[in-house]
């Protein structure tokens, strides 16, 4: 096995055990564990705290504990979590940095405090107006109080050099992804769908200094390799909430999809936008979510996401756009008729799938991905 081999094996094998990943990552480093809520975590504060970041992003995880606090139509990813907290996955934590981007994660941070009060909740709430003066200045007083309360619950100190020191390194963890992303294109065979996926997933599951470690090493040898020439000519970009669970990618992958890009929440969402080199580190980090357009769960009175999907297409040559629609999440919802409207304006093939993470069967899903890649072929 030669050491790409060796590398994507290695965090593929954490990707897919997020549990055992995080207790060896805890045992090794020796420092406390903060679960964070999706979508933008200000992962930066739990690093200068001296803790490690988690992400809680579900899983095929299925139970009815959940029922007692959740109602029938929320989004399986939140089912998943709440399942896990109730069967105390999540103890091992030391703290849990919950995000309110919908009515669904406003309902579960209430509940958790009442399911799960060994977890000690830390909500975080954002702004809609992000992009204005008073907008920016919530979310930096936001962040301090964050900043507060991690404090208290991980019994340490956080300096502002160190958090300054953590916005440097997660902005190199940024820059390293989106060298990934270009890099892995030119590899389809070795990194398919499936494995494209998992690599980012492992990022949410260890430590971030010993993960860019394994990236620029797995980076730098593929580089030394030739480009590959492929079969998979259907060329697509990726778009939702997140890709899972893994058999949809696979699906893809048996029917000569090539993912040459996404703009999935879970994926290059998380690091596409750099923020601001100066300012305060409160400046820092609220501009930096000002930046970020495009996305269902922050506020865009110019809906910028359609327009954002066909430059995508345009520079990286995609046949096609995947709308992968994570079911009862209603942010995405909303922005379907009008990327549906703009796609079609522009001739850009579009498919939408409806899909769960605890799906019993993907039979129906890979029939309507075979005849769209009839469709294109």
């Amino acid at each position: 096995m030669d050491r790409v081999a060796e590398l994507l094996e290695e965090l593929k094998t954490i990707a897919r055990n997020p549990k055992e990943s995080v207790e060896i990552a805890l045992r090794d480093t020796g420092k406390k564990g903060v679960g964070c809520f999706p979508i933008y975590a200000p992962e930066e504060l739990i690093y200068a705290a001296g803790a490690i970041p988690f992400g809680m992003w579900g899983g095929p995880i299925k139970g009815n504990l959940s029922d007692r606090y959740l109602q029938t139509f929320c989004c399986s990813v939140m089912k998943a979590n709440t399942e896990q907290a109730l069967l105390k996955q999540y103890d091992i934590l030391s703290a849990v940095l919950m995000t309110t981007f919908c009515d669904t994660l406003k309902c579960v941070m209430e509940n958790w405090k009442v399911a799960s009060p060994q977890l000690n909740i830390i909500p975080i709430v954002y702004p809609q107006n992000r992009k204005t003066p008073s907008g920016i200045q919530f979310f930096q007083e936001e962040l301090t109080r964050v900043k507060k309360e991690l404090e208290e619950k991980l019994n340490c100190r956080i300096s502002e050099s160190d958090i300054q020191r953590s916005i440097d390194f997660y902005d190199e963890y940024r820059e390293k992804m989106n060298q990934y992303m270009e890099v892995v294109r030119g590899y389809p065979d070795t990194i398919d769908a499936v494995t494209r996926h998992l690599i980012i997933k492992a990022s949410y599951f260890m430590d971030k200094k010993n993960y860019i470690q394994k990236m620029d090493e797995l980076i730098s040898e593929l580089r030394k390799r030739q480009i590959e020439t492929t079969g998979r000519e259907k060329r697509i970009i990726l778009s939702g909430l997140m890709a899972e669970p893994e058999e949809l990618l696979r699906i893809f992958d048996e029917n000569g999809f090539h993912v040459i890009g996404d703009d999935l929440a879970q994926e290059s969402r998380q690091f596409r936008e750099e923020g601001p080199s100066e300012g305060t580190w409160q400046s820092r980090m609220a501009k930096r979510i000002a930046q970020q357009d495009g996305c269902a769960f922050l506020y865009d009175a110019e809906k910028t996401r359609g327009h954002l999907l066909i430059q995508m297409k345009e520079r990286y040559q995609a046949d096609a756009i995947v709308l992968i629609q994570m079911k009862f999440c209603d942010p995405e919802e909303f922005d379907y008729p009008i990327l549906k409207k703009e796609l079609g304006e522009a001739n850009t093939p579009l498919l939408y799938l409806e899909i769960e993470q605890q799906m019993d069967s993907p039979e129906q899903i890979r029939t309507r991905i075979q005849s769209f890649a009839e469709m294109l072929a």
